[in-house]
């Protein structure tokens, strides 16, 4: 971030290096800061979101000019990103203009490029929703406590909120149930059953008993129950009117003519004497309930009991109908990702393999991908991506940008940086909202390379990690050439082609940096271990030495979503290696009620 690099409104540069030159007109604010913290270049759209004028701010100290951002989030993740050049994304909230701001900011040898977007309407209404959702359940709470003593109240409070902190802890609904079974008993019935239904098919997943002694009689009954119930038994009805179904008096007249003789017998040893049932209702939509029952030495329910299992029962069903569409989203992007990361293009005496891991942290969906295909004149096209985001919306961007970049490297044998080039202007003239790095490569061989045995390699980076080549020998070399910046942000100025020979029985190695980046290390280190890996595995087959690298560099999983495409030049005139099918993905998850 020196300041040969700053950059002017004119659009000159000091340094031929510098990655991020936005565009005058692009409408996202964008600014710059140098190595001493000053504002190289302002873009119009930003200085117009901060109220001032480009020539009024470049120049200046971003702390001097805003000392609120000192010691703020702003200041914290801007010299983070700086010192490890690893990107954030982020909000703030900026208290002198009043403003929540959306931030993303990345390094390049330009400076320190920061986007940024006024996101105070969306922060407004979510406070107000929250505010009003918050209103709702005091108001119940306070009546749960009016309703009881003071010592009872209190439980029920922390058992509600022990309730919402332990279902929201899981996306799996199974898990998610049982443990509000298991919370639920004993405070607030002997014992507890949790019914979900799924596809049109009612299963009693949640299972509790006060008295371990009893749990095999209550397992006997949950498993003849949801088959025998009849319509008028509560949890049916329940289900069927959307209301709360007690019964303080349960007799045996009463339950046998609620079930089958054979449920009827199952559930003697059990002796319920009164049950109350709660449907699971969440955004106007019914998908289980949860019945309670106690005992003669219990009794019927406190009306304090029933209040706190209503309340119970809006927020298990919040969270239940949260963890079912945060995993019906998961598995759509996880689908449209398998739709993309399709089995690799095999060319004669080019053998390639593919590897995608998703991150085993946060939402394990990405926008990583790999492509690889065949141009008309021959030649083999790779390309290697990342769109910033871990959610079904970067999975969908990435699919708009590998279908750019697969057409418009098809339609014209261009060198891979006049194809960055034009992908850049169709995401600009497109309107595609994104921020990612990519890198497409060119594997050609003209005759004479041919006589020689040898293949040349021409490729671009567009903010990308660049490739490894491992020799025959078992050396590891690191590929160098100049980096353009991330598409997404308007660039305007030319790109560069790298370019190199790939002799026989060499390995080129593309990737995403999710396989040697760690949050919490050193960049260069990372790499380093990558580059010994690839020396460790370097006798073996690139299935293996694909498998190999993510087993030792994914030890604890991967932060972040990872891709791996894998080449190996075979001589010219060996036989055409067998190719295993594409191992991209695991296995489609469960689907989760």
């Amino acid at each position: 971030m020196g300041q040969s690099g700053r950059m002017t409104r004119d659009g000159g540069a000091g340094a031929a290096d510098v990655l991020v030159l936005a565009v005058q007109g692009m409408a996202r604010p964008l600014f710059v800061l140098d190595e001493q913290w000053r504002f190289s270049y302002m873009n119009p759209a930003g200085a117009a979101l901060l109220g001032e004028t480009v020539d009024s701010l470049e120049g200046q100290v971003i702390w001097d000019k805003y000392p609120e951002t000192v010691d703020s989030s702003f200041e914290e993740n801007y010299r983070r990103v700086a010192a490890t050049g690893v990107p954030a994304s982020f909000e703030a909230w900026f208290d002198p203009m009043g403003i929540w701001f959306q931030v993303d900011a990345f390094r390049t040898d330009g400076g320190l490029v920061v986007t940024y977007d006024d996101v105070t309407a969306r922060h407004e209404a979510e406070q107000a929703r929250e505010e009003a959702i918050a209103a709702r359940e005091a108001e119940a709470e306070r009546a749960a406590a009016a309703a009881g003593a003071a010592e009872l109240a209190g439980r029920h409070l922390m058992l509600l909120g022990d309730i919402s902190q332990a279902m929201t802890a899981t996306l799996d609904a199974d898990e998610a149930v049982q443990r509000f079974a298991e919370l639920v008993v004993p405070q607030l019935a002997d014992w507890c059953l949790v019914s979900v239904v799924e596809n049109g098919r009612r299963r009693d997943v949640g299972r509790a008993h006060r008295d371990p002694a009893m749990a095999g009689a209550m397992h006997r009954y949950a498993d003849v129950r949801a088959v025998t119930n009849r319509a008028s038994a509560p949890v049916p009805t329940a289900l069927r009117e959307g209301r709360p179904v007690v019964i303080q008096d349960l007799t045996s007249e009463q339950l046998a003519g609620m079930t089958t003789p054979e449920a009827f017998e199952a559930v003697q040893p059990l002796r319920p004497a009164a049950v109350a049932t709660f449907p699971f209702l969440a955004r106007g939509e019914l998908f289980g309930a949860f019945t309670l029952v106690t005992g003669p030495d219990r009794g019927p329910f406190t009306e304090a009991e029933l209040r706190t299992a209503d309340i119970a029962s809006r927020r298990a069903a919040l969270a239940l109908d949260n963890a079912r569409l945060a995993t019906a989203q998961s598995r759509v992007a996880e689908r449209l990702q398998r739709s993309l990361l399709s089995a690799p293009v095999q060319p004669d005496n080019l053998e390639l393999a593919v590897r995608y891991r998703p991150a085993t942290q946060d939402v394990a969906i990405g926008g990583d991908w790999y492509d690889a295909f065949l141009q008309p004149d021959g030649a083999t096209v790779l390309v290697i991506g990342d769109v910033m985001g871990h959610d079904l919306e970067a999975a969908a961007v990435m699919a708009q940008l590998k279908t750019l970049v697969r057409a418009i490297a098809y339609d014209r044998q261009d060198a891979p940086a006049d194809v960055m080039r034009r992908v850049d202007l169709a995401v600009a003239g497109l309107d595609v909202a994104t921020l990612a790095t990519a890198l497409v490569a060119r594997i050609e061989q003209d005759d004479d390379d041919r006589v020689a045995g040898l293949r040349r390699l021409r490729w671009a980076s567009a903010g990308h990690p660049m490739p490894m080549l491992l020799q025959a020998d078992g050396k590891v070399v690191d590929l160098d050439a100049p980096v353009g910046p991330p598409l997404g942000i308007g660039w305007s100025g030319a790109r560069a082609d790298g370019v190199t020979l790939i002799p026989a029985d060499g390995t080129l190695l593309l990737f995403t940096d999710g396989l040697f980046e760690r949050r919490t290390g050193d960049l260069d280190q990372g790499r380093e271990r990558l580059r010994s890996a690839v020396a460790d595995l370097a006798g073996e087959p690139l299935e293996q030495l694909c498998d190999g690298l993510l087993a030792a560099l994914l030890v604890d999983g991967a932060e972040d979503d990872v891709a791996l495409l894998a080449v190996r030049a075979h001589p010219v005139d060996a036989d055409r290696p067998a190719v295993a099918g594409p191992r991209s993905l695991p296995p489609e998850r469960p689907s989760l009620s």
